[in-house]
């Protein structure tokens, strides 16, 4: 039999070859996607951010200087009481970094998460409707039945916070709703549904114009502090860390702080 090989044959052999060296360039290949991302190129980062409700504003900033400053890395915030975060992490929901209104919230989730670092403070105000109609002036105002004043309900930091300052003074408040976060008391005066609720002072400066701000004297009133912690389940976690790190840098502090935030 010759073995002399018919032009079919050749064709057939070189496809056999070809397809043969194509396979360890496609294993290569395959390798070198789940590195850097889809079609081998390099991937951007979505950091998921679990916040208090009361840093709405100043994150939305904050997050645009960051991704700025940290082209590739993209920052989706969840904004809610810290209540509902820790509930959502105990619950497993994807994220990479949580930052609560108080200490006591992010405890219950030291199992989930990383270090905590403090990145600032906060104290209450009193908030009225535009130009204070109801005369409001001190905290015992708020203990008259004509009054509407609305609450943080006793689960939320800031109602926590509340709570603590009215009873330290012997003051009993009955209020007409009781909210699932602090900016839901700071829209009811807003709106014109309550004549007062106790708030933020970063959350009365950022709504300037529509709500006037009693101040509490520092003798009288509560220190909220914010912790900033990763979580372990991240998929991001050299990135995560890398922001809770940037919220306590100069370029951080000062966003926080121009927002009337107090350094931690």
């Amino acid at each position: 039999m010759s073995s002399t090989l018919t032009p079919a044959r050749r064709r057939a052999a070189g496809a056999v070859l070809t397809a043969a060296l194509l396979v360890p360039l496609a294993a290569c290949g395959d390798d070198a996607a789940d590195r850097s991302g889809a079609s081998g190129s390099t991937a951007g980062t979505t950091l998921t951010v679990l916040a208090a409700a009361s840093l709405t504003d100043v994150f939305t900033t904050a997050g645009a200087a960051y991704e700025k400053s940290h082209p590739g890395t993209k920052l989706t915030f969840s904004f809610a009481g810290s209540q509902e975060l820790v509930a959502q992490v105990s619950q497993g929901s994807p994220a990479d970094v949580l930052v609560t209104a108080d200490t006591k919230s992010m405890d219950k989730v030291k199992a989930d998460t990383g270090t905590p670092t403090v990145i600032a403070k906060n104290r209450l105000v009193i908030a009225t409707g535009e130009g204070n109609p109801h005369k409001v002036d001190d905290l015992k105002d708020l203990a008259d039945p004509k009054l509407k004043v609305v609450l943080a309900a006793p689960e939320v930091p800031a109602g926590k916070y509340s709570e603590q300052i009215l009873e330290k003074q012997g003051i009993t408040v009955k209020p007409v709703s009781q909210e699932p976060n602090v900016r839901a008391v700071l829209s009811k005066v807003e709106m014109g549904e309550a004549d007062a609720g106790l708030v933020y002072r970063t959350d009365a400066a950022g709504a300037a114009g529509k709500v006037d701000a009693v101040e509490i004297p520092d003798d009288r009133n509560a220190v909220a502090q914010y912790p900033a912690a990763t979580l372990k389940d991240s998929k991001h976690g050299d990135a995560a860390a890398a922001f809770v790190t940037w919220l306590s840098s100069p370029e951080g502090q000062k966003i926080l702080q121009d927002a009337g935030f107090q350094k931690p």
